[in-house]
């Protein structure tokens, strides 16, 4: 029977491995055809190629007599000799018929002559191939073995149609070839050797230790361990004659009935981890419980006792920081699994495997690429905790000898370190200069309702630890002063028992993306006996005994002495929480902790107040529209050089000073560096060489720190030697004045620092160190070291010795030393010089040029200096650490050093601030006076000077004079709508506080005392976060000004009042402000659209009316705007122009004029009636005060002193004169 043009062959596939589909398609195409064998070997030798489905199984080269195989064809079986042969690991079909003879490994035969290998079909990479016809459910896939090039395989399938099949689904062949053809049509087709297509189906693999025959009674001679069914294709051949297809040979592949891996571990996934999908923690509790705690999570014994020993290393960890994204290290990689990966898929489209790993979803980056890929997660609010691989896998297979349990020949990992917001210090995740704070708070209630609060925060990158306590009202306004001081990045809080009033303030005044942990109580927010008894447990501090406490911070034992409950169990919860991150060793131990109070610098100085309401309002640290530094006063004074600086100077903003001659020391320095240009660029040049040493400290301190970067922080110190000794050089010719801040600071460096410094700038290689990051000692510094350096070159210097030996004897001054991956000294020998190498020496590589040897004399050495080199290597590590612990000996040298320097780059970001100012600028003026005294000329706002943020021109200066007399202390100001009231306001008290700084001042000409308060209550806003409306922010804001002020404290108001109705709030307006003129006495703005408020004070000398120029057109309802302040009262608000200003319906306009006029002569009538026969309420309350108490409305005020009471007085009686 004739083979047709077209054979069709069918075959169902089963079994469990899987392969690529384009892995299997590409094999069949890319199969290049070689050159016929000698006439000997054309058949019997026909050589096979072994694939294995199994990654673990080897690959075998293997001779096969494949001259008589067999195939199935339409029914008929086939026979044929030179078979090409491959494996499909299947069982057999029942619709094929019975199979000749089983086969349990996989081949394909070449009778090319020549053996290939190749890598498993499961690990075929996917390539481009040949066309494929994409308009039905068949591809077609072209078989011109011609295609191949070089040793590369090309798939045939886009990356849309690349898909994974599994050998068990049902694939049909339909194969045309003309090259299939029999010579002779008529032949019949049973005839041996005549050529043709056929089909040994063979039985299940579960069969073992067999030994196959074929259907002629030849021994096929394959290993049975390899298991497998085979579908051969074979070819005739003459033996004269090499294999040519045609390009139109193709195969036809059409898929039916295909299980997917992914379906199939995605099935096996969901079974696996059930338990996953109601979540529980490590007590058993829901997620919808209320002491639900999210960091932990229950695994059931069920799902342990099926955990791989895998599965089990890596939720023994997850389980307990079910909270965190768990890096775990897999060789090269780290990885993400189930409910983690699904989050990194998620947020950062990271690709998902398709069949995961040991059960479990996956998703892995490169190891190079994790602090980049942690600092995404960071930002978004996770935790990440990465898990490191311990042991090496050469240790891995040493500690496997003598394993016992499953679990013992797992790679040991071990939870490395957690990474939060709040606790960075890698200098790459940090992003910026300033500090990031992790706080931890705790509050008490006391008996008599009082609140006491304990407070600790750490900035993790330099190792700084404040604490305090404090008594707090019940608007906690010295809590919310703290927070908008330092802007926590993380808080810890204990659970149930902080107010929802504090966790309101505290999400309002942390960072956006900062991180929320509730603590358990006693276990993890350590109570005041659980916190000294971790203390002396952790030896943070070198001691004699547990009750030693001499090497104690000397807060921490204040605090512990003096019984500091509240204060002392916060610290003790930043503790427990540094403990977790396996941080509390290096940070702690530094010693850096210190007392913090929100409202001074230092507990020997007094500064000015600065409430976190002051701060928000005057936008000192962040603005209002996006929280950000931009547009700040910080942003635009912060001009320092290095890092440490920038966060020194933000305390400077902060802590404004009180002291005249502290704040004219640092005015003098200012001016003699504004005044002498080289001193000036001496300083930036030096102070811009300098690293972030603080931090570079703190890592020296831990031991993680490069060498390069250790080599960077000697460096610094040393650039800060060479900055004291030419400033001390030119200071007796520059213009600094004695007494100076500048001055004072440059003569306070430690003398020994020079010294020090000079013996750690020869203390080592630096060029080595900065070049190879390598630290290796000067001769004589490590005794040790030298010894071991010089064991190494005397070997080396020995095998020198004996390759110059070889060249003389051999004749051969082309005998060299090479190295070739680990094997060094291979002695390569040229071809010519081979023969005279005697027979003991061992050969190790070869060329077509030469040859690689050791000798047995060369082999010794090597040997010994591997060892040397190994010795030299563990040396080189204890050293790192031993001379990093040499360096911090001197911690106080170092760190006084940082902070004097600081010191002095807040000095040089003042010059640099009143520099860019522009003209005109001036020195601020300091008088003493017993009340509160501002006088600006020209005054503009600093953000809108010429060098300010916005870099305007046209701003309009404006003249300030307040208190000037004992007279006009309060400025009530009125005006139309966006005249520039505000802007007034604003830009006094922030010139202000640049004064105090020690700043310029933006104006002709700057007088004032100190201020000891600024306090603000600025715009119409509710606090949805804290829960609070419009109306009780603005009484609660006066509120803490009505009692915190004093009579040096300046003070603005804006539009008090205007959160309720007309009636309410210009009483309460009214009455605050009689309060604040004639009894506190306070200096500043009342500003307001209560046009008729000016009636009430019209007597009273303290307040001055004030308004906002305008030109206004009441026919076009046209208004321009002047922006000066004018003595008198304004007409109006104008808000019908305004409106029309901004577009308003002329009709909506003109009948809300009608009613504007017809309520206005109303009100006017009414106030006037009242006059006549009314005397002010505010003289009346203080008259019946006066005639009850003789106190004279001293209730409530902080400080009420005999002047004050003669003021008020003459207040008094002056308006009654008045009358």
């Amino acid at each position: 029977m004739p083979l047709t043009d077209k054979g069709s062959v069918s075959s169902t596939t089963k079994g469990p491995t899987k392969y690529k589909q384009s892995s299997l398609l590409s094999f069949f195409t890319n199969s290049k055809p070689k050159e016929a064998k000698t006439a000997s070997n054309r058949v019997s030798d026909s050589e096979s190629l072994i694939l294995t489905p199994n990654n673990s199984s080897p690959l075998r080269e293997e001779k096969k007599d494949c001259n008589k195989t067999q195939l199935f064809v339409n029914g008929t079986e086939q026979v044929a000799d030179h078979a090409e042969t491959f494996n499909l690991n299947s069982k057999s079909d029942e619709t094929l018929g019975t199979p000749k003879s089983p086969n349990e490994f996989n081949t394909v035969t070449y009778p090319f002559g020549e053996t290939k290998q190749a890598s498993p079909l499961s690990n075929s990479k996917r390539m481009r191939g040949d066309s494929v016809d994409e308009s039905s459910d068949e591809e077609i896939v072209s078989l011109n073995p011609r295609k191949r090039k070089d040793k590369r395989r090309r798939n045939i399938l886009s990356d849309e149609e690349d898909e994974d099949f599994e050998l068990g689904s049902d694939i049909s062949f339909e194969i045309s070839d003309e090259e299939f053809k029999p010579e002779d049509e008529n032949d019949d087709i049973q005839m041996d050797r005549e050529g043709s297509l056929t089909r040994l189906n063979t039985s299940s693999a579960k069969s073992k230790d067999r030994n196959p025959k074929s259907s002629n009674g030849s021994s096929n001679g394959e290993d049975s361990s390899a298991a497998g069914h085979m579908l051969t294709i074979s070819h005739k051949f003459e033996a004269t004659s090499s294999y040519s297809p045609t390009p139109e040979q193709k195969v036809r592949v059409t898929k039916q009935k295909r299980q997917t891996p992914q379906s199939k571990f995605v099935k096996e996934n969901e079974e696996r981890y059930q338990w996953l999908v109601n979540i529980k923690d490590a007590e058993g509790r829901m997620e919808n419980e209320a002491d639900y705690d999210p960091r932990t999570l229950f695994i059931p014994k069920s799902a342990w006792a099926k955990f791989t020993a895998f599965e089990r290393q890596y939720w023994e960890i997850k389980c307990k920081m079910w909270d965190s994204i768990v890096f775990f290290k897999k060789g090269k990689f780290y990885e993400l699994y189930e409910k983690d990966a699904d989050i990194g898929h998620q947020k950062f489209d990271l690709k998902l495997a398709g069949t995961g790993r040991a059960n479990m979803r996956l998703a892995g980056i490169p190891e190079m690429s994790f602090d980049y890929w942690a600092k995404k997660f960071i930002d978004e609010g996770f935790k990440v905790a990465k898990v490191d691989q311990k042991e090496s896998l050469l240790a891995k297979e040493m500690r496997e000898r003598t394993a016992i349990t499953k679990d013992d020949k797992v790679i040991k990992r071990e939870l490395s370190c957690v990474l939060t917001c709040g606790t960075l210090t890698d200098e790459a995740m940090l992003g910026d200069e300033m500090s990031k704070y992790c706080l931890a708070l705790k509050e008490t209630i006391n008996s008599d309702n009082t609140r006491t609060i304990g407070v600790s925060f750490v900035d993790t990158a330099s190792g700084n630890i404040r604490l305090t306590q404090f008594d707090d009202d019940s608007d906690y306004s010295k809590l919310e002063t703290l927070l908008a001081q330092i802007q926590p990045m993380e808080v810890l809080v204990e659970k149930s028992k902080v107010s929802p009033s504090i966790v309101r303030m505290l999400r309002f005044n942390s960072q956006p993306h900062a991180g929320f942990n509730f603590l358990r109580s006693q276990s993890e927010f350590w109570d005041f006996d659980t916190t000294f008894e971790q203390l002396t447990r952790g030896k943070y501090f070198e001691a004699a005994d547990l009750d030693d406490l001499s090497n104690y911070p000397p807060v921490l034992v204040e605090y512990y002495e003096n019984r500091y409950f509240v204060g002392f169990s916060a610290f003790g919860a930043l503790l427990w929480y540094l403990k977790s991150l396996k941080l509390d060793s290096t940070i702690v131990s530094m010693g850096n902790i210190e007392r913090y109070d929100p409202y001074k610098a230092s507990f020997s100085d007094t500064c000015m107040r600065l409430d976190g309401v002051t701060l928000q309002n005057l936008e000192i640290f962040s603005n209002s529209f996006d929280q950000s530094d931009k547009g700040t006063l910080f942003k635009l004074l912060n001009r320092a050089v290095t890092p440490f600086g920038k966060r020194a100077f933000k305390s400077w903003v902060t802590h404004p000073l009180m002291s005249h001659r502290a704040i004219n020391s640092r005015l003098d320095s200012v001016e003699a560096l504004l005044a002498d240009g080289e001193l000036k660029c001496l300083l930036e040049r030096k102070l811009g060489m300098l690293p972030d040493l603080e931090r570079l400290l703190a890592r020296i301190h831990s031991g993680n720190l490069k060498v390069r970067d250790f080599s960077r922080c000697v460096s610094g110190f040393q650039t800060i030697a060479e900055l004291v000794a030419s400033l001390k050089t030119s200071f007796s010719t520059s213009s600094l004045k004695m007494g100076s801040s500048l001055e004072t600071s440059l003569h306070s460096f430690p003398p020994e620092l020079d010294d020090h410094i000079k013996v750690w700038i020869n203390a080592f290689d630096r060029d080595l160190a900065e070049k190879e990051g390598v630290l290796v000692p000067e001769k004589g510094i490590e005794p040790e070291f030298d010894d071991s350096n010089k064991n190494m070159k005397e070997i080396e210097a020995k095998l020198q010795k004996v390759i110059s030996e070889y060249r003389r004897e051999y004749r051969c001054q082309e005998i060299c030393y090479k190295d070739s991956g680990k094997e060094i000294f291979l002695i390569e020998v040229p071809s010519k010089a081979v023969s005279k190498i005697p027979n003991e020496w061992q050969q190790m590589a070869a060329t077509s040029k030469c040859k690689r040897y050791w000798s047995p004399e060369v082999r010794t050495l090597v040997k010994s200096l591997m060892e040397a080199r190994e010795l030299h290597k563990i040396l080189c590590e204890s050293l790192q650490t031993k001379m990093y612990s040499k360096f911090m000996l001197y911690k106080n040298v170092w760190s006084a050093a940082i902070q004097l320097t600081a010191h002095m780059d807040c000095i040089l970001s003042l010059a640099r601030a009143s520099e860019s100012l522009g003209m005109p600028a001036c020195r601020p003026e300091f008088i003493d006076e017993p009340f509160a005294q501002i006088e600006f000329e020209e005054l503009r706002h600093p953000c809108f000077v010429p060098g300010g943020i916005t870099g305007t021109k046209d701003f309009i200066p404006n003249d300030i004079a307040l208190g000037k007399n004992q007279r006009d202390h309060i400025g009530l100001l009125t005006g139309a709508n966006a005249a520039g009231k505000s802007t007034v306001l604003r830009m006094t008290c922030v010139a202000t506080i640049m004064a105090q700084i020690g700043c310029y001042v933006p104006a002709k000409k700057a007088r004032l005392t100190a201020i000891d308060t600024i306090m603000t209550r600025l715009g119409a806003n509710d606090n949805i976060m804290q829960g609070k409306s419009t109306f009780y922010v603005e009484l609660s804001e006066t509120k803490k000004m009505l009692e915190s002020c004093t009579p040096r404290s300046l003070i603005i108001l804006d539009e008090l009042g205007r959160g309720g109705s007309s009636s309410d709030g210009f009483a309460i307006a009214e009455a605050v402000l009689h309060h604040f003129a004639t009894h506190i006495q306070s200096i500043g703005f009342f500003a307001t659209h209560y046009a008729t408020l000016g009636n009430s004070f019209l007597n009273n000398p303290r307040v001055k009316p004030l308004r906002m120029g305008i030109i206004a057109d009441d026919t076009s309802r046209d208004i321009t705007f002047l922006y000066k302040l004018e003595p008198g009262e304004s007409s109006g608000s104008f808000g019908m122009h305004v409106a029309a200003m901004c577009g308003i319906s002329k009709d909506i306009i003109d009948n809300a004029e009608v009613s504007a006029e017809k309520w206005e002569h109303t009100s006017k009538l009414k106030k006037a009636k009242e006059q006549e026969i009314i005397v002010p309420l505010g003289l009346q309350s203080d008259v019946c005060w006066m005639l009850d108490s003789r106190s004279i409305g001293a209730d409530g005020i902080l400080v009420y002193t005999d002047d004050m009471r003669k003021n008020a007085l003459s207040s008094m009686f002056s308006v009654i004169e008045r009358l």
